[in-house]
C-alpha cells in the first residue's frame, strides 16, 4: 500500500491481509430506493391528493358537515401537486429530446 507519494522517492508498506467473514450486506438494495420506486410513490401521492379533494368536494355538495375552507385547501393541494407533476414530466421529456439530439 502506498503511504506517501514523493516525486523523488516512493515508500511502500506491505499489505496486511485480514480474515473477514462473509456477511450479507442488507443495506445494498433496501436503503436506496430505485428511481422507479420513487416515481411510483410520487404518482400514488398525487393520486391520493386528487381522491381526497374529490371526496371533500362531494361531501360539501351533498351537504355533509365539512368546512368550505378545508375543501378549498384540499382542492388547491391537489391542483398544485398535479401542476408539479406535469412540469416534472415536461422537463423529463425535454431532457430526453435533448439527449436524442446529441450527436455521438
Amino acid at each position: 500500500m502506498i503511504n506517501n507519494v514523493n516525486p523523488f522517492s516512493l515508500t511502500t508498506q506491505p499489505i496486511q491481509v485480514q480474515q473477514k467473514t462473509n456477511v450479507l450486506n442488507t443495506n445494498s438494495n433496501t436503503s436506496k430506493p430505485s428511481f422507479a420506486d420513487a416515481l411510483k410513490k410520487s404518482i400514488e401521492q398525487i393520486n391520493q391528493s386528487q381522491i381526497e379533494s374529490d371526496k371533500m368536494t362531494e361531501a360539501l355538495a351533498t351537504g355533509k358537515n365539512v368546512e368550505l375552507h378545508d375543501v378549498m385547501i384540499s382542492a388547491q393541494k391537489a391542483s398544485v401537486t398535479m401542476s408539479l407533476a406535469v412540469e416534472v414530466r415536461n422537463k423529463a421529456i425535454e431532457a430526453y429530446q435533448e439527449m436524442m439530439r446529441m450527436q455521438v
